[in-house]
């Protein structure tokens, strides 16, 4: 049986993460997080924010804009707009354990992740990577994801599922999900496997090869 860690990325939302909370809520259940930057940087976001904190759930850093990935980011100003600033605006409403998600474009990984200026500041503020590795994609298949996301619980040992709360239309199937979840006798897990975790409290691991754009000779 699969343990199952739930992560919602991309928030927070008015309408979707209400919904989140609300299932979780119902079933007892929690998860962690990860919120972008310019989302923080409104009221309303903020208040949603402090509002999963105050329900028991955790909190990642998701980078500012969710645009381009940090490793194809050539902007010399992107660790300060990505990282920096979304991290003083988390650090306001979350004082717990220091996650951070980059941005992958569709849940692919390699070394568009991160950017050498990026690694140094994530080990600098003692940031743990997390990455993933199921993606049912959620926002291009919001009827569809339940069965990807089940087949991946059934094939892993552990799960790190990324699910999108700014989906709404996709975040109405998530009871059925974590139903379905419970019946097949997979558990929610909230410790992160090693095998997601390139950089831990910022000290990098053997997971970080293939993850960092090299400058070009």
């Amino acid at each position: 049986m699969a343990r199952v860690h739930l992560t919602f990325d991309n928030g927070p939302h008015p309408e979707g993460t209400p919904l989140v909370l609300q299932v979780l809520e119902a079933h007892s259940y929690t998860a962690t997080f990860f919120v972008l930057g310019k989302h923080l940087a409104t009221s309303e976001g903020r208040a949603l924010a402090e509002r999963c904190v105050a329900a028991g759930h955790r909190l990642g850093h998701h980078s500012w804009s969710h645009t381009t990935p940090l490793g194809d980011d050539l902007d010399p100003g992107a660790v300060d707009r990505e990282l920096e600033d979304t991290h003083t605006l988390l650090r306001g409403v979350w004082d717990g354990p220091r996650w951070f998600r980059p941005f992958g474009g569709g849940g692919v990984l390699g070394p568009h992740l991160f950017s050498p200026g990026a690694v140094q500041w994530l080990r600098d503020q003692a940031y743990t990577a997390v990455l993933w590795n199921s993606v049912p994609g959620d926002w291009k298949d919001p009827d569809g994801w339940v069965d990807v996301a089940l087949a991946d619980a059934d094939r892993l040992d552990d799960v790190v599922v990324v699910l999108h709360d700014v989906v709404p239309a996709a975040m109405r199937h998530l009871d059925r999900f974590l139903v379905a979840l419970r019946e097949r006798g997979h558990t929610i897990a909230h410790h992160w496997p090693a095998s997601v975790t390139p950089i831990v409290e910022g000290r990098a691991g053997p997971g970080l090869v293939g993850m960092v754009r090299r400058p070009s000779a």
